[in-house]
């Protein structure tokens, strides 16, 4: 994946496909589309379907709800009942931002020229920018803190241009990659001395790849079919392997497997995550990384 010290945005072709360097990673480019208002809109509300799609349930609000959503909000006093109406007030939030963009869309297809400093453009910027702060309180499907980045995402589409969007894409997607990577070494970690530890490292170094693979396509690119199918037969192979060996074992075996197995699948579920989203998830990878260190010291309890 690396060569010799690139400088992040160096561009070359590699196997026929055409990349962009980024924080030791060659990923791969896509040309940003026409930057106008009606494209804008296509970006914010794929971002925004991204959003929901990894959030908790239940924060989806339609934006004509944003007045009773945020009384609700305000009037809460339970500290539990209060992040999730914080969490829906967001969701609304950015329902209503989006229900403002498409008015303006339409009104730009009809001829009218719709300046940056509109008020309509400012309230849709402040409805963005309200949601962002409240998102903190949301939480992602998995029942971890929620994802910043994921919140900011459809921020920045709405107040950079399409092209420099496309380009703070590459970053994002690079920290992604480490994120993968640094969940694949600890979980090889946690294997090493472990009988036939090679088989299955290769298999858990086999799946980081065709993460870091699916995490760089587009939903739009025809690519994304194999790079989807590959990633989850992967991820498919590891969490079978492991249930094969755990019911291979006999006695006190079965323990040290099952707990190898545990391991393993948290693992795999993990990086299942981080590349859905697209974003590193530094929260849940935290959580993850204690569980291999209690892991490792159980082991080290064992062996002496």
């Amino acid at each position: 994946m690396n060569d010799t010290n690139p400088e992040n945005g160096s561009m070359k072709v590699i196997d026929r496909v055409e990349r962009i360097f980024y924080d030791g990673y060659w990923i791969k480019r896509y040309h940003a589309p026409v930057d106008n208002l009606s494209d804008k809109k296509l970006l914010i509300q794929s971002l925004t379907r991204r959003l929901f799609n990894h959030m908790e349930h239940g924060i989806n609000i339609p934006g004509r709800l944003l007045d009773k959503v945020r009384a609700d909000y305000e009037a809460e006093t339970d500290s539990g009942k209060k992040r999730v109406r914080g969490a829906m007030l967001a969701g609304a939030l950015f329902n209503r931002a989006a229900d403002i963009f498409n008015e303006l869309v339409e009104l730009e297809a009809c001829g009218v020229h719709i300046k940056t400093d509109n008020e309509l453009m400012g309230t849709c910027g402040e409805c963005l920018q309200e949601a962002l702060e409240l998102g903190k309180l949301a939480r992602h499907r998995n029942g971890d803190a929620g994802i910043d980045e994921l919140w900011g995402e459809p921020f920045k589409a709405f107040v950079m241009s399409i092209e420099d969007f496309y380009q703070s894409r590459y970053v994002k997607i690079a920290l992604t990659m480490q994120n993968i990577d640094q969940v694949a070494e600890h979980m090889v970690g946690c294997l090493r001395n472990n009988q036939g530890h090679q088989q299955i490292e290769s298999m858990i170094r086999h799946y980081a790849c065709m993460a870091r693979r699916k995490c760089e396509i587009l939903r739009t690119d025809p690519d994304i079919f194999d790079a989807w199918v590959e990633f989850v037969v992967a991820g498919e192979a590891i969490t079978s392997y492991t249930a094969e060996q755990a019911e291979s074992k006999t006695e006190n075996g079965i323990l040290d497997e099952f707990d190898t197995r545990y391991m393993l699948e948290q693992g795999v579920e993990l990086i299942a995550d981080i590349t859905r989203a697209r974003t590193s998830m530094p929260s849940s990878t935290q959580q993850y990384l204690s569980l291999c260190e209690q892991f490792k010291s159980r082991k080290a309890q064992k062996c002496d």
